[in-house]
Formats: structure tokens, C-alpha cells, sequence
């Protein structure tokens, strides 16, 4: 059963599990559970994802119940009123805060392939972050005995496919767990002290106007168990 954060005649959030697809896909063919259809069960009636979240991200998931409200819904996200807001556990310990304005290539799905090379051109993508927690742990990384990790608040202020992942990799502190563009060893060695495996980032919360009142609505969520389970294992500790 999904757990259902939010829910008016037009929207409805859930929060997403980590390992669950939104929607099927050309690269998942052998998938047989999807969020769409979990919940389209689980309700009753057809629902639209207006917006999407990796595989492994757990956290805020919005839908629409209706086609007018996808597409003004969705229209927010494109022109980047919603406020998105998401945790990550990443290596390193990152400045206390910083902003990521790195452009970022548009990865293309199988229907982009073969059109012209200009569909591939960089798009701005920028990324807000503020460290809230940092630990050392007793993991060999090279020449030293220890790793250094920290727990991040972020904000994307764009919208492009693996943004945060990405821009994290781009300044060389790489999400734990992200076998695309993390680091395996220390995804391995933190999925062994911690008991879990997983990407370490979650939605934990989405602002914007509902497509017919225009009311704000804030709809958040906690970590999931086995995110907060890693947190409490790693012992990151609040910034003084």
C-alpha cells in the first residue's frame, strides 16, 4: 500500500519508495510494479505522474487525477515556480553552502535517438545546497584510514534528468549509493556499515500553487526508514 500524503479532487502525493519505477520504460521491460499502476489500484481511477523521480530517489511524488490538471500542474514545474526541496548523503564533506551552476547535456530517451545533434546541446542547470551534518568513519580510502561523508539539503532551481546526481558528481562529492555516477567503493562500504543499499536521496518536499484554487500547498514527508536507518548508522552530526 502507498502511502498517500496529500489528496483534493484534482492532485495526489505519495511517497515514493526507493527501488520503484514511476512508470514503465524501454530499459525495464522485465518491471511488472510501477507507481502509476500502484496506484491506479490502489484508488480506483486513472492517475497522471506530473512529474518524475529516479528509480532509487524515495520521497514526494505528485499525480494528477484529471488531464486539465496535468497540464497546468505540470506547467509550473516547466517554468520552475515549484520549490523542490531533497536530502542526499554524499562523500566528502562540501562547503557549508553553495550554489551549482553547471550546464547540463540532455540525456536522451530512445525516441530522442538519431535526431539532431543540437537536441544534445547543454541546458542551464542549477542547483542550490546547504550542508547540514557531517561524519568521519573508520573506512580505508586509499592512503587513508578514514571517509569523510556529509548529509545535504538541496534545492534544483531547473528541472534537468538527474540533476542533483549529476551537479553532485560535477563537484566531486557524489551521492552514496548512486552506481551511475557515485563512487563503488565507498557505495559498498556504506551499504555494508550501515545494513542498507540504497540511493542515498529523497524528495522530502514540494511547494507549489494547486491548478484550481491556487492555494500554496506544501506537501512534504519524512526520510524512509532505511535513509534515516543510514543516517542514524553513519552518526552525522548536526553542523555547530
Amino acid at each position: 500500500m502507498l502511502e498517500i500524503l496529500h489528496r483534493d479532487d484534482q492532485l495526489i502525493a505519495i511517497h515514493k519508495p526507493a527501488g520503484l519505477l514511476v512508470h514503465r520504460t524501454a530499459l525495464d521491460r522485465h518491471e511488472t510494479r510501477f507507481a502509476v499502476q500502484l496506484l491506479r489500484d490502489q484508488i480506483g481511477r486513472h492517475v497522471w505522474p506530473v512529474h518524475r523521480l529516479d528509480r532509487g530517489t524515495s520521497g514526494v511524488l505528485l499525480f494528477a487525477l484529471d488531464t486539465d490538471s496535468l497540464r497546468a500542474t505540470a506547467a509550473q514545474f516547466e517554468r520552475g515556480t515549484v520549490e523542490k526541496e531533497y536530502r542526499a548523503v554524499v562523500r566528502g564533506w562540501p562547503a557549508d553552502s553553495g550554489l551549482i551552476d553547471h550546464p547540463l547535456p540532455r540525456i536522451l530517451d530512445d525516441k530522442d535517438r538519431g535526431h539532431p545533434d543540437a537536441l544534445n546541446a547543454p541546458q542551464e542547470a542549477r542547483t542550490r545546497y546547504q550542508c547540514l551534518a557531517r561524519c568521519e568513519l573508520p573506512l580505508p580510502d586509499g592512503r587513508f584510514a578514514t571517509s569523510r561523508y556529509a548529509l545535504l539539503a538541496l534545492q534544483p532551481q531547473t528541472g534537468r534528468r538527474h540533476q542533483i546526481r549529476r551537479h553532485l558528481k560535477h563537484i566531486a562529492h557524489p551521492i552514496i549509493g548512486d552506481a551511475t555516477y557515485g563512487k563503488g567503493p565507498h557505495n559498498r562500504a556504506i551499504a555494508g556499515f550501515s545494513g542498507h543499499q540504497r540511493l542515498l536521496l529523497a524528495c522530502t518536499g514540494l511547494r507549489l500553487r494547486h491548478p484550481v484554487s491556487g492555494e500554496l500547498l506544501d506537501i512534504g514527508c519524512p526520510l524512509a526508514e532505511d535513509f534515516s536507518a543510514t543516517v542514524l548508522a553513519m552518526s552525522l552530526m548536526p553542523l555547530a
